[in-house]
């Protein structure tokens, strides 16, 4: 009765919103190209100003035969687009120009560097220096000239929090908008006899929610889907080192009982280029108190949460290391939690320099070779850990080769050694294979992937595998879906890697539809249903989840909203607690539960000054009910000031007693010059108790050169008693450096 109730709402019409006549079908078929664009080699490079007034671009071809991917497909776009592009034996130099009939509504609330950009009008770089169509760099940048750069991990998804070494400059210029991108090959992995690299330009126009692209397929631009750059030769990495040292000074203070210590460090990253597309890197003494700390989250599962890397040295080709395609083969799935989705990853590099409570251990050196040779991509890092907590110190290893096979797959191995949080010997080895064709008829595109590993551990002997296989048609517009099957088997323990569940077959598969219409209002339809099915290898069902993905819909000014209703299984096994205060435990017994909820969202577009939404969640919950609430608020007030708060509210009903979590986050950023920036986090939750402050007040004087001031300061209430009392205090002030020759 629920799901027929909500089935008929979510067919309610919009008036003035579409109607059938509306809808929209593809003007172009096919706006891949083949497209090509030649890089002029000159002796004077431009000045990175953001005004491209210098007559050397004039020696430039002019590229601007783009195409829209949003709303339209292959359509003509609202506004014209012209980018240049030159280079010398230094750098590769872009310049755009971004015709804007209304240039005070171009829209830049990003105003800090290392940010992604999805509520910016922006200008996007994919590079594939190696021209395999399988991984590559992406940089983008916005009217603010912040720098926000990523590594693709495979040709469908990249690493957000990756960065390196470039310029940019923009401006206004009467009816458009200009950037200038300086990119050093120094910063690039490349192969010298490959003259013709990947290339391909995207631009946003956030009010119109409009995409737009040089060469795309199925809506859709990455290394896969890219047009060629030719004439690159003659150019030059130097001798291809980077020395990079840091000094940090710390003091941290504990409260309940009373201590204090005080440090003053060294550090020292080295880099240098074996080869122009192989790396080596050595680093001492390993610093990582300037990392941004982490989101905090509240769990209402009985599973491990999973949080992402965010240190510079892990994130440094990181792509190398990716194995499986696991955690972004299902990503598209709402029926499986990032935890699950990552659960059997062989290598996760937040199990090194942090022990299993959380706490920083030291690093006290490690390496690291990685790049390519010839169609071989090699990854191989080793660390030395020091001792803590009773694990005496560690030597760490990993190693990852993979290789491209036939036109549109890649065949790898994996190895790990190893164990930074026990005494314990560990070890695993595994082997992988990845596909993906997008030259389908229709437009149409197929990816599927197949994985098996082994772990090695005393004590644990036999039934210590897990494998995997998918294989999906990851579509932007029409049909679209996928399965997929991974079994972790019992004494699996990838100490190096990541595991949250284990003893289970998991079964994936989602099914939807995307569509897209000509009216002003309303942009894009999608309607679906994902599933997750975990059984114990025993064959007794864990674990059901299925989302009706009923509408969700999105303007053409980017509103958003949807309707979803989900139906849950699961069966408890062991005894485990939701929530606890002092005298009082909530828990689940173990036993078969089913429950159903519905959910509701609704989100206003990121580029306004004021933006925000609210998602609401109803329903059962284990043996009980469940009301959560999720807010968001943003304010932009200018390019200089950004303000955004965020509330989840979760109201559970048990017999044994009702209980409340909350968890709120405060972020300010304020942005004195495009050099100096002030960013502070304000974190509480009352699962934990604990309020948090990290503010950082970061110079940037030129990439590559940071200096950091960094305070954390945590309060408690241990006794959930509403008297929160002072718990630690920490005072970081780094300096880094990076010398090029």
């Amino acid at each position: 009765m629920k799901l027929a109730l909500l089935l008929a709402v979510s067919g309610l019409a919009l008036p003035g919103a579409f109607s059938v006549a509306d809808a929209q079908e593809p003007e172009v078929k096919d706006p891949r190209g083949p497209k090509q664009a030649r890089a002029v080699r000159v002796d004077t490079p431009p000045v990175i100003d953001g005004k491209l007034d210098e007559a050397v671009w004039q020696q430039a071809d002019v590229i601007s035969d783009f195409h829209q991917i949003r709303p339209g497909d292959g359509t003509p776009t609202t506004e014209r687009t012209e980018v240049y592009v030159l280079y010398d034996k230094d750098a590769m130099y872009i310049g755009a120009r971004m015709y804007d009939s209304e240039p005070e509504l171009i829209a830049s609330p990003t105003n800090r560097h290392g940010l992604g950009m999805p509520n910016d009008d922006r200008f996007v770089i994919i590079l594939d220096p190696f021209n395999t169509g399988r991984m590559g760099y992406r940089f983008e940048s916005n009217l603010n000239a912040m720098r926000h750069d990523a590594l693709y991990q495979n040709p469908t998804s990249f690493q957000l929090d990756w960065n390196t070494i470039w310029d940019v400059a923009s401006s206004v210029d009467g009816k458009s908008w200009v950037t200038e991108v300086e990119i050093p090959f120094k910063s690039l992995s490349f192969d010298p006899n490959v003259d013709a690299w990947g290339f391909n330009f995207g631009r946003g126009i956030r009010r119109r929610g409009e995409e737009v692209a040089w060469v795309s397929y199925n809506r859709t631009y990455n290394p896969s889907t890219l047009g060629k750059l030719t004439g690159i030769t003659g150019i030059d990495q130097g001798l291809g080192l980077e020395v990079v040292p840091s000094l940090t000074g710390t003091r941290k203070e504990r409260f309940a009982p009373d201590s204090t210590s005080q440090d003053f460090e060294p550090s020292l990253d080295v880099f240098y280029r074996l080869t122009p597309s192989l790396n080596a890197a050595l680093t001492i003494n390993t610093d990582f108190s300037a990392t941004e700390v982490d989101t905090r989250q509240v769990n209402l599962t009985r599973f491990n949460l999973f949080f992402p890397e965010k240190r510079d040295f892990f994130l440094n080709d990181l792509d190398l290391f990716q194995f499986g395609n696991i955690g972004t083969s299902t990503t598209s799935n709402t029926a499986t939690l990032r935890g699950a989705r990552e659960n059997g990853r062989p290598y996760f590099s937040r199990k090194i320099g942090l022990s299993s409570s959380g706490e920083p251990v030291d690093i006290n050196y490690g390496g690291r070779i990685s790049g390519r040779v010839g169609r071989w991509n090699i990854g191989t890092l080793a660390i030395r850990q020091d001792e803590s907590a009773g694990v005496d110190a560690s030597d760490l290893f990993v190693g990852r080769v993979s290789a491209g096979v036939l036109r549109d797959a890649t065949l790898g191995m994996v190895f790990t050694h190893g164990n930074p949080a026990s005494n314990t010997a560990n070890s695993v080895m595994g082997a992988d294979f990845h596909y993906l064709n997008n030259r389908l008829p229709g437009g149409q595109a197929i990816e599927g992937e197949a994985w098996y590993q082994v772990s090695d551990t005393p004590g644990l002997e036999g039934d210590d595998a897990a494998f995997g296989v998918g294989l999906r048609s990851p579509n932007a517009a029409g049909l679209r879906g996928g399965v997929g099957f991974k079994e972790i088997e019992r004494n699996f323990n990838p100490a190096l890697g990541y595991v949250n569940r284990t003893d289970i077959r998991d079964y994936t598969a989602d099914l939807g539809f995307t569509r897209f219409f000509r009216g002003a209002r309303l942009q894009s339809w999608f309607a679906g249903v994902d599933a997750q099915f975990v059984d114990g290898i025993g064959g007794d069902r864990q674990t059901e989840v299925l989302v009706y993905r009923l509408s969700e819909i999105e303007t053409s000014s980017r509103h958003k909203a949807h309707v979803r209703y989900l139906q849950n299984k699961e069966v408890v096994q062991r005894t485990f607690t939701l929530y606890s205060e002092p005298g009082r435990q909530y828990t689940v017994q173990p036993g078969e539960y089913a429950f159903d909820q519905a959910e509701f969202s609704v989100t206003t577009a990121g580029q306004l000054t004021f933006s925000g939404g609210m998602t609401a969640t109803v329903g059962d919950f284990y043996d009980g009910k469940r009301t959560g609430i999720a807010s968001t608020f943003n304010w932009n007030q200018s390019r200089y000031f950004r303000l955004g708060l965020t509330h989840d509210w979760n109201s559970i009903r048990l017999p044994q007693g009702d209980f409340i979590t909350r968890l709120s986050t405060l972020t300010t950023q304020t942005a004195f010059s495009s050099t100096l920036f002030w960013v502070n986090l304000f974190q509480y939750d009352n699962v934990s108790e604990e309020i948090g402050l990290n503010t950082r007040l970061q110079w940037i004087p030129k990439a590559g050169q940071e200096g950091f001031i960094v305070l954390n300061y945590n309060m408690q209430d241990r006794d959930k008693d509403n008297a929160f009392a002072a718990a630690a205090f920490d005072t970081s002030v780094k300096f880094r450096y990076t010398f090029r020759f």
